[in-house]
């Protein structure tokens, strides 16, 4: 029995090691496959996948043995050998079901063959989309059951092998979601079964709003069978006069409505809930002249720098470059500074920068996989966002980083949102930093706290008024600030029924105002921060200790905002 006991153990023994190595090399492969997907290089992500199908295929041989089925079947002490078999069972289903038939994809819809002489081929990004679909279902599938493994009981590195599976499996399965969601999406907004057309908003980030930054300009995007026009920009001056005869709630009016947003353009995008922007500019154009748009699309100049570091840079007509390097300083500072008092000439130099840029990315361009990863970009800091008129297509844009929506469940949520009140453009150099906590899941409820720092680092130089004053402070309020003050709202948007229970700032205890939004409960603090001073906001709260992963979507600010989690994930 010693000797069957032995030569069982020494056989496992043996398995384990070929598991391991080839395990290893499988995800390296995968990993590798993934990139080169992502970086459009086709070739390779085909040779890696066929690396990680040969390397899984040996892993899986290697923890299916008779010994080691005898052992997993073990109470207790089989439960690292039955998590292993689980993680290469995966790993397989990863490497053959998914990847290997996304290099084909790949290949089949590289970007050199997507985009080209400015129009994309939406024939052949549809005739892709039943494929993608099927890749994308395979690939939740397969998430759904790395989410399940068992965990180990005792051998740690099993334990990591599971942790770090579950991780790689999840990148990937977003990864190819985005792409099969592309595929169903883009063909008919991009006009493939007819011409569309698009309100496209410019947002300024000096300026802050609820979905980034105060509308500065428009212009009306069109697409006909995937190729993109652009009819000359405008300021939002134009629609100064505009009215949006729509209703968006009561909640919305209670929170929002001292502002007027469907009579003031400048007020329309307070909430950070995009559709509510998108639907108030879109009546507001149909208001001013007559014409209905399909969809909404606002962009910032952060997104506009990554476009030039892809597309290359574009001269004006006095022969200024206008690059990836400077369109950002530009045209949120410099404008501003080179005309201090003649508006009209400062809408038409940053209109101008706009028709050149949005021109050479809608024309022919010298790499599209380059643009595609500068969109990217822009879409993952949350620079890019849309909203469409057809329901079906909204819904689906809702399960996507593009909408910008309130979510609707009960997860784990805290989203600041700050909004300029002082009528200027002290943005440009308002810092932000955020931090969300909370205890741990042992209670129906659970404390947490969300800090916020905002410093105003205003150069200690003359700027003019228009950057610098404080136009937008109504008279009636009788504060008298220096120059350079930024006056701003922040709002967190915190987990649905969580509860205030104080709100400080700067170490004393303030009122907050309350209000809900799409289920979520709003709590603002306004603040005053005086040249080179910061504001310290906290949120303390109690909130209901529900599942799901935390987030804290970051608003596209000038600076991409990234907030420090520490909030426990709990089970459901």
């Amino acid at each position: 029995m010693a000797l069957v006991l032995l030569g069982l153990g020494c056989w496992v023994a043996v398995g384990a090691f070929h598991a391991k190595s080839n395990l290893e090399q499988a995800r390296d492969s995968a990993q590798a496959a993934k990139d080169a997907l992502l970086e459009g290089d086709t070739q390779a992500a085909s040779e890696s996948a066929d690396d990680a199908v040969v390397s899984a295929q040996t892993a899986r041989n290697a923890t299916h043995s008779l010994a080691w089925d005898i052992l997993a079947g073990l109470p207790w002490l089989g439960s690292p050998f039955k998590t292993g078999q689980q993680v290469t069972d995966v790993v397989l289903g990863l490497a053959s079901d998914v990847l290997r038939p996304a290099a084909d994809v790949g290949i089949a819809i590289a970007p050199e063959r997507l985009y080209r002489d400015g129009r994309v081929d939406v024939e052949l990004l549809r005739s892709q989309a039943p494929q993608l679909g099927e890749l994308s279902a395979n690939a939740t599938r397969l998430n759904g059951e790395a989410a399940s493994i068992t965990e180990p009981r005792y051998v740690s590195l099993i334990r990591d092998a599971r942790s770090e599976l579950q991780s790689q499996i999840s990148g990937i399965t977003s990864v190819i979601e985005n792409a099969a969601m592309a595929a169903r999406l883009a063909p008919t907004m991009m006009g493939a079964d007819g011409p569309r057309t698009y309100f496209m908003g410019f947002q300024t980030n000096a300026e802050a709003r609820g979905t980034g930054g105060l509308l500065g300009a428009y212009g009306v995007l069109r697409f006909d069978n995937g190729v993109p026009a652009v009819d000359a920009l405008a300021p939002n001056d134009d629609l100064s006069e505009a009215v949006a005869p729509i209703e968006l709630g009561l909640e919305y009016d209670q929170q929002y409505g001292y502002a007027q947003p469907f009579t003031d353009i400048r007020n329309s995008n307070l909430s950070p809930h995009f559709p509510y922007a998108a639907q108030i500019w879109k009546a507001m154009w149909a208001e001013q002249t007559g014409t209905e748009v399909d969809g909404v699309i606002a962009i910032d100049p952060v997104a506009l720098s990554y476009i030039l570091g892809a597309v290359g840079p574009v001269s004006l007509a006095d022969g200024e470059l206008v690059s990836r390097e400077n369109v950002v300083e530009l045209t949120e500072s410099t404008a501003y500074i080179r005309f201090p008092t003649d508006q009209v000439a400062r809408q038409q130099y940053l209109q101008d920068i706009a028709n050149a840029v949005v021109a050479k990315m809608t024309g022919p361009v010298r790499s599209p996989r380059q643009l595609l990863d500068a969109l990217g970009r822009a879409v993952s800091e949350r620079r890019i966002a849309v909203w469409s008129s057809v329901p079906a297509e909204q819904e689906l844009l809702e399960q996507t980083p593009l909408a910008h929506i309130l979510p609707s469940d009960d997860a784990p949520y805290a989203a600041v949102v700050v909004n300029n009140l002082g009528g200027n453009k002290l943005d440009y150099y308002l810092d932000a930093n955020i931090e969300y906590a909370a205890d741990d899941c042992r209670a129906e409820t659970r404390a947490s706290t969300v800090n916020v720092t905002l410093t105003n680092n205003v150069p200690n130089e003359p700027l003019p008024d228009y950057v610098a004053a404080a136009a937008g402070l109504s008279p009636e309020m009788l504060i008298a600030v220096p120059k350079g003050t930024n006056i701003t709202s922040v709002r967190l948007f915190a987990t649905k029924g969580s509860e205030l229970s104080t709100a400080i700032l700067n170490g004393e205890r303030v009122p907050a105002i309350i209000n809900v939004e799409r289920g979520h409960p709003v709590f603002e603090v306004q603040v005053i921060i005086p040249p080179g001073q910061s504001a310290d906001v906290s949120f303390q709260l109690s909130e209901p200790t529900v599942p799901g992963t935390p987030r804290t979507p970051s608003q596209p600010l000038l600076d991409n905002v990234e907030a420090k989690v520490m909030v426990p994930e709990c089970a459901g």
